[in-house]
């Protein structure tokens, strides 16, 4: 069985509905905090068990029987994510688990301006210290996320965000199919992979330009300083540390920390990857 974690979130419900394409739904089972949000997958023949990252013996619960778990990354951050991602892979080890699949990062790094960046290190090194063999998806920038950005640029022809740097942006729809060969083809992908990227990297700059061809609407790159961007998000209810989190995306960008683009992806899926703007075109 392929026990899937976070499978009613936009990744794992993805993984999830990938995975229904590949294996028989009775091979199947997800873990999941709320199962009544699970009810469509249960209809389907898919395990539904109730588990949080907090609770060690509802882990080992939702984990029993299976061969193979993904381990979606916590919502969390810091010390209570890395504490949550032990809990998974101890839970997974006690279940007999004999491999493990884990939402990583294309940016992962101990040292990057991106706290979560740092979290997926440190989650890897206890993956390899696990003794439990297991894939690290070192998943691409999602573009919904370059998407979000854009804030209302579309609406005022202002894209109004700090200095940034080129991002490989990639569907969450491509990083699901992704996820799915991985779970059911152990020999794709081993270990620590390559980033799993679309086939280019783009600034806002470069995502103002595409919206602009793309909707018809000039849409305006507009620089502002990181404390003004703050300012901005904390005046619109933004908790103070949420902010600091999201300025962590523009430094480490600065840094080329998501510049990568690798063809991995593309080869695993057997055609090219989503680009921005297929996801704007779509969006219209």
């Amino acid at each position: 069985m392929i026990v899937i974690t976070g499978a009613t979130g936009q990744l794992g419900q993805g993984i999830a509905e990938r995975l229904l394409e590949r294996v028989p739904a009775a091979k199947i089972g997800v873990s999941v905090r709320t199962p009544e949000n699970a009810r469509a997958l249960r209809e389907r023949g898919v395990r539904v068990r109730q588990a949080d990252y907090d609770d060690a013996a509802s882990l080992r619960h939702a984990f029993e029987g299976a061969s193979t778990v993904l381990i979606v990354s916590a919502s969390t951050h810091g010390v209570q994510a890395l504490r949550q991602h032990q809990t998974a892979i101890d839970a997974a080890r006690a279940a007999g688990v004999q491999r493990i699949v884990y939402t990583s990062h294309m940016g992962v790094g101990a040292s990057s301006a991106f706290v979560p960046m740092v979290d997926h290190a440190a989650t890897e090194e206890r993956l390899h210290a696990s003794n439990v063999a297991f894939t690290s998806l070192r998943n691409g920038f999602y573009t919904a996320s370059g998407l979000m950005f854009m804030g209302q640029a579309l609406q005022t022809g202002k894209l109004i965000a700090p200095e940034d740097g080129p991002v490989s942006w990639t569907a969450h729809a491509d990083l699901a199919e992704a996820a799915a060969i991985a779970l059911t083809d152990a020999t794709s992908l081993d270990g620590l992979t390559a980033p799993l990227t679309a086939s280019e990297a783009l600034d806002l700059a470069d995502i103002a330009a595409v919206a602009s061809e793309v909707t018809g609407r000039e849409i305006t790159r507009v620089t502002i300083s990181d404390d003004e961007y703050r300012a901005g998000m904390v005046a619109r209810g933004v908790p103070e540390a949420q902010a600091d989190l999201l300025l962590g995306v523009f430094a480490a960008s600065r840094r080329g920390e998501f510049a990568a683009v690798d063809p991995t992806l593309e080869q695993l899926l057997g055609r090219a990857p989503t680009s921005v703007r297929d996801v704007i075109a779509a969006a219209e």
